[in-house]
């Protein structure tokens, strides 16, 4: 007997916090699958398939339950009911077990999508301080930094290491499919977890890996897996969170004081990070930031390197690859200009330079304004939603008429054109401004 999704429910959520059309897909994680005809995403978090959507203003959820007959059964209690009891608490145990388990589930997602910032202050902050980020920011609001399973970050990207994020999300997937523990089939495709420590510590890993063409990578994901499984202690990983920003189901605690090159907590696990096999500076800052919760921390590359000469005035390196130095002057000058939370924004910048976020067109823009008389005054509210496509429009064949000369007659020749369609066309940012003007000024 199959199982089945969960109805859908309701987080009351706006786009300007959040956006997971540009989130789950701008390199941070890469697990997400998209199901254009429903136009949702699918993952599998702590053992469990999750499915997110979206309008302007709630973010829809639902879980994928296995068939009554998968679960434990239930065990047998010490006391012997009366029959008050017997008819009364089968029905209410029911409702307590379904209410836990949607209050967990919720729980995971409010984690995972770390909902626990003000993101719209946050981008009004930076913007405030910096006139490239409110430039850039108008068409990419809602990018959160994920708060990931720190294994799988840091998995994730030594699989980055010179790759594209289309590359990197077929690797993933391989190693779920192949290590990872399975969870469910929904149709013709199987779900699975992201695969342990232990699971990617056998001895045969590497050879696998690389028939599977992880190539280079191979060797550094089965090094570090016996690093972490067998080498550090149990919950090394996690215990390089920041305090404030921990591992899930662990109680948050405060945490140090902010300095020009970042908490000490972060300097520490940016430094431990380095011991791993395949991860250099830019890997372990894309774990610090987007597996163990600092904010701070800013992965700097080439591409970020050539924001920082455009946009920022940084002088023009003759080395072809970054040095320490350099790397260093990148990250606390953004750190300075962003402050704590300094990655985020930094992700938003780097999102909008992005080649596959070309397409947010200025043709899906919607402006609304209402207007509204008060006792003294008018308000006005201007509310801009922006669209984006998630693929480009497919082509079609089509016979084109050609005519070469009022002489000749027409010819038709074969040839390519984009669809006229709004297929994919999801929602991707929304911003609103409210303006009050005096009723005197106005006569």
């Amino acid at each position: 007997m199959a199982g089945a999704f969960s109805e859908w429910r309701k987080l009351p959520i706006g786009l300007n916090e959040i956006c997971i059309n540009t989130t789950l897909r701008c390199g941070q994680s890469f697990r997400w699958q998209h199901i254009p005809e429903s136009k949702e995403w699918r993952c599998v978090l702590y053992g469990k398939l999750l499915s997110l959507k979206q309008d302007s203003s709630v973010l829809y959820y639902r879980d994928y339950r296995a068939p009554a007959s998968a679960s434990l059964p239930t065990p047998p209690i010490s006391e012997i009911p009366s029959r008050a009891q017997s008819d009364a608490e089968p029905t209410d145990n029911k409702a307590h077990a379904a209410n836990s388990h949607d209050d967990h589930v919720l729980r995971i997602i409010k984690h995972y999508l770390n909902l626990s910032l003000n993101l719209t202050d946050l981008y009004t902050q930076w913007s405030t301080q910096d006139p490239n980020f409110k430039k850039k920011a108008a068409q990419f609001t809602g990018i959160r930094i994920l708060r990931q399973d720190a294994w799988e970050a840091l998995v994730s990207f030594i699989c980055s290491s010179n790759n594209n994020i289309s590359r990197i999300s077929q690797m993933v997937e391989k190693l779920c499919i192949h290590y990872g523990p399975f969870i469910a089939k929904v149709g013709e495709r199987a779900y699975h977890d992201f695969p342990t420590p232990e699971a990617l510590a056998c001895k045969d890993v590497e050879s696998n890996l690389r028939s599977l063409g992880f190539g280079y990578r191979a060797r550094y994901i089965y090094q570090t897996a016996v690093m972490v499984s067998q080498e550090r202690e149990a919950g090394w990983l996690d215990s390089l969170c920041n305090p404030e920003s921990p591992a899930f189901g662990m109680e948050a605690k405060p945490g140090d004081g902010m300095k020009p090159e970042g908490r000490q907590g972060y300097r520490d696990a940016h430094e431990k990070l380095l011991e791993l096999q395949g991860v250099g500076p830019k890997v372990s800052d894309c774990v610090c930031l987007m597996g163990l919760g600092w904010g701070e921390s800013v992965p700097v590359d080439t591409h970020v390197w050539q924001i920082a000469q455009r946009d920022y005035r940084f002088g023009k390196s003759s080395n072809k690859s970054l040095t320490k130095a350099t790397y260093d002057a990148v990250a606390n000058h953004f750190r300075k200009l962003w402050g704590q939370e300094a990655g985020w924004a930094h992700s938003v910048l780097f999102t909008a330079d992005l080649r596959s976020f070309a397409d947010r067109l200025a043709a899906t823009k919607k402006v609304g304004v209402s207007v509204k008389e008060e006792d003294s005054e008018i308000k006005i509210k201007t509310e801009v939603t922006t669209a984006v496509a998630l693929t480009a429009p497919k082509e079609e064949t089509v016979d084109i008429k050609v005519e070469d000369s009022e002489d000749k007659p027409a010819t038709k020749t074969r040839g390519k054109k984009r669809k006229d369609s709004t297929e994919g066309i999801v929602l991707a940012s929304q911003t609103t401004e409210t303006r009050r003007v005096s009723k005197r000024l106005r006569r």
